[in-house]
């Protein structure tokens, strides 16, 4: 008998453990902020070696840990795609999030962010330095044998990032099915998400599958070819039609 862990919509024999859970309904059921943000939390790993990360974990980590354990695997790091408390824990606006703090204090692993990020993580999260691994684009994360690619999306965040791997965008705030992320918060920038959607992102195949980091649309995923098509920020063709969308 095998093994390896029976993941929900995992062909079988596929090595790539890749889960996404919505909070509120996947865990957190109980946590009436979790139901009203309806962030995706990514469980991404090699089902071989039994290794995985975390994207996002926030809110109940605890439940998020627990599955990780009850599909077989073992964690060993966390990936965060921006500094904001909903992605990662944290305090902002005078609302707390449970986050990558609270999940230290259970297991012992680096969390990887882009390297323009790494101070807004430490300032909403209180998490130190020293517990944080600083990344450039580019760079590839290997978990087991499954290998991700770090994409620095500024825009939304500074150090905002996606992560590719095998066919699959995580694309946390930086876009969604319909529409992407603000731009009007600290550390935002327009131009800069406009350059990361329609050229750092323009690599991204048309077949590959589209991830995002809320439930802001009926489907929780789409190809990027659906998505280039039907999203409203794919019809600017100039920076100067991005800036007049924005009012600017």
């Amino acid at each position: 008998m095998s093994d390896d862990p029976v993941v929900p919509g995992a062909p079988p024999g596929d090595r790539l453990y890749f889960r996404q859970l919505l909070s509120g309904r996947d865990f957190a059921r109980g946590d009436q902020m979790a139901r009203g943000m309806v962030n995706f939390v990514y469980l991404i790993g090699d089902r071989e070696t039994g290794e995985a990360v975390i994207v996002d974990p926030a809110y109940a980590v605890g439940e998020l840990l627990d599955i990780v354990e009850s599909d077989g695997m073992r964690l060993v790091g966390v990936l965060g795609t921006h500094y904001h408390p909903d992605h990662v824990g944290g305090h902002m606006g005078g609302w707390s999030v449970e986050g990558i703090g609270a999940l230290l204090e259970r297991v012992q692993v680096p969390v990887h962010v882009q390297a323009d990020e790494v101070p807004w993580v430490e300032r909403t999260t209180g998490v130190g330095r020293d517990d944080l691994v600083a990344h450039h684009s580019g760079e590839v994360l290997r978990v087991g044998e499954v290998g991700i690619e770090l994409i620095h999306t500024p825009g939304h965040t500074p150090g905002s990032q996606c992560f590719f791997v095998d066919g699959r965008l995580v694309a946390g705030d930086t876009l969604f099915l319909e529409g992407c992320g603000r731009t009007d918060l600290p550390g935002a920038d327009p131009l800069a998400m406009y350059d990361s959607i329609h050229t750092r992102l323009a690599k991204v195949p048309d077949d590959a599958i589209l991830f995002p980091g809320h439930l802001y649309s009926a489907d929780p995923s789409a190809s990027m070819g659906e998505t280039r098509k039907w999203n409203y920020v794919f019809r600017p063709r100039s920076a100067r039609e991005w800036m007049a969308m924005f009012g600017q």
